[in-house]
């Protein structure tokens, strides 16, 4: 139950900030639309994303947390010294990136968009956009440090709540600060680093009372230190595959039609609603636990563990799917078309997301299957699956676009798209397949049964959302078609319940 409370509180932060993750773009796509500014927006942000996912969320935080666990086994004392000199290293490290990237942020964001260079004033914009946000690296970085810590000793909430302040911060930029702006979209920019500081600085009072807010101390000698960046160079890469197909999809769309960047964007941003929900909240929780039974050598609880996790991922994961191919128009119109946000907008981005709704139950997966590796200090066997991936990512970019321009089809960013889904499913079949040969996890005999009862569940459930859809208006006003967007997500929620109690299934199946 320990399991499922901590689940619960990361997966109820994360739907909320999720949520205001949506109205966030909802106000930043009327306020500017999907068109130049919004484009140089989300490449400035996402240069600082991917380094910060790269990493501190991601590769630090794998290495970090199973070190810690069996720190924790030792004298607290050992703990804190620990965490010092991690913090020095950390906070050294982190603060001569962010100054390097802004020296040299013209070089960076012509690598990251090199299609903006052919239009000057964008590209002039996006390097002092990226200058702007790129302190927001360091400040997440020591956030990640942070949340990892607590964490580990199964505290959730305030980790968890702070990215619903980012989301709030954001909307009150566009709103409030945008018209006192001489470049409106750069009230985004300084939005993004308010937001940095205060999700640092909510971290702290809880630290504080756990004894654990240690002054930094640099010492790369320290054997935690050494054993922490022996797993965390290769872990760089493993963790981060998404990341590098991101950055290779947001290359190819620099090069394509004015709102290319911004279609890929906004469909990105509805798949993450469920991967974020149940997927990153589950592999949140499961890492600690995960390396705690490993360091108790419990290969049993290690293996249900994963187990467990696999079965709620799936029930979740594939009706995602399922509606968001489905809803993809009625989705992103009810959400989006507005202001600036036009009808054009709206049918290119379904179709994006449309595309990318075939990895989601790929990306949640990852999430499961490769702490499965991390808890074990094992970081080097994802990063040749990684490599795959991206490989495989790349590969299908060049085949797909090249059709697409033989063809002279008029959406090329839908090939982004099936790209990045086909590499999310190389990524996550290549984690099951090695761990399956080395006996951590599989699906054993007790999964035929739950195939078959959620297979039949999200038939009937694609078949109300089928029926359904003839009811949608699009031509009632934006908070009507919200409104019938979640009537036609609660006929389905309700259809693939009843159906899944109706062929036996019962949430007692889901204990840990």
């Amino acid at each position: 139950m320990a399991l499922w409370r901590s689940t619960f509180v990361v997966s109820a932060m994360t739907m909320l900030s999720r949520i205001l993750g949506l109205v966030r773009d909802m106000v930043l796509l009327n306020v500017f639309g999907a068109g130049k500014e919004f484009d140089v927006f989300v490449v400035a942000f996402r240069i600082p994303n991917f380094f910060r996912r790269l990493f501190a969320e991601g590769a630090f935080s794998q290495a970090f947390i199973p070190v810690l666990t069996e720190y924790k086994t030792k004298l607290h004392v050992e703990v804190q010294i620990l965490i010092s000199r991690v913090f020095g290293c950390l906070l050294l490290l982190m603060s001569s990136l962010t100054l390097i990237a802004m020296l040299a942020a013209p070089a960076i964001v012509y690598v990251y968009a090199p299609g903006f260079h052919e239009h000057p004033d964008k590209f002039v914009d996006a390097v002092q956009m990226f200058r702007l946000t790129i302190p927001y690296l360091m400040f997440m970085s020591l956030t990640a440090f942070a949340s990892s810590i607590l964490n580990s000793y199964g505290s959730f909430f305030s980790p968890s709540f702070s990215p619903v302040l980012l989301n709030a911060i954001m909307i009150a930029g566009a709103w409030w600060l945008t018209p006192y702006m001489q470049t409106p979209i750069m009230s985004l920019g300084w939005a993004v680093i308010a937001a940095g500081i205060i999700q640092l600085a909510i971290q702290i009072p809880e630290l504080w009372h756990k004894k654990l807010l240690i002054p930094p101390r640099v010492d790369f000698k320290h054997e935690g230190v050494k054993k922490i960046l022996r797993l965390m160079l290769p872990a760089l890469f493993g963790v981060s595959v998404t990341q590098i197909n991101l950055l290779l999809n947001t290359i190819w769309a620099s090069f394509m039609q004015d709102g290319s960047v911004s279609w890929l964007y906004s469909a990105e941003r509805m798949t993450e609603l469920p991967l974020g929900l149940i997927g990153v909240a589950i592999g949140t929780v499961i890492l600690p636990s995960l390396s705690t039974r490993h360091a108790e050598q419990d290969v049993e609880k290690f293996k249900g563990m994963i187990d467990w996790a696999a079965r709620v991922i799936i029930l979740v994961g594939v009706p995602a799917s399922l509606a968001l191919f489905m809803l993809s128009t009625p989705i992103i119109q009810a959400l989006f078309q507005h202001g600036e946000f036009t009808p054009q907008d709206t049918r290119m981005t379904s179709l994006a997301l449309q595309c990318m709704s075939g990895g989601v139950l790929a990306f949640m997966l990852i999430k499961v299957f490769a702490p499965g590796f991390y808890a074990q200090q094992d970081t080097k066997t994802p990063v040749r699956i990684g490599l795959v991936a991206v490989a495989a990512n790349a590969l299908m970019n060049v085949i797909l676009i090249t059709f697409f321009k033989y063809i002279d089809w008029h959406a090329p960013h839908m090939a982004l798209g099936i790209s990045s889904s086909f590499s999310a499913l190389v990524n996550a079949g290549l984690l099951y397949y090695f761990l399956h040969k080395r006996d951590v996890f599989r699906f054993g005999p007790h999964w035929k049964k739950i195939a078959v009862q959620y297979l039949i569940a999200n038939i009937v459930m694609g078949i109300a959302l089928a029926i359904g859809i003839h009811f949608y208006n699009g031509q009632l006003s934006q908070w009507m078609r919200i409104t019938e967007v979640l009537g036609l997500c609660f006929v389905g929620v309700v259809a693939y319940a009843f159906t899944l109690l109706i062929v036996g299934f019962r949430p007692r199946h889901l204990k840990p």
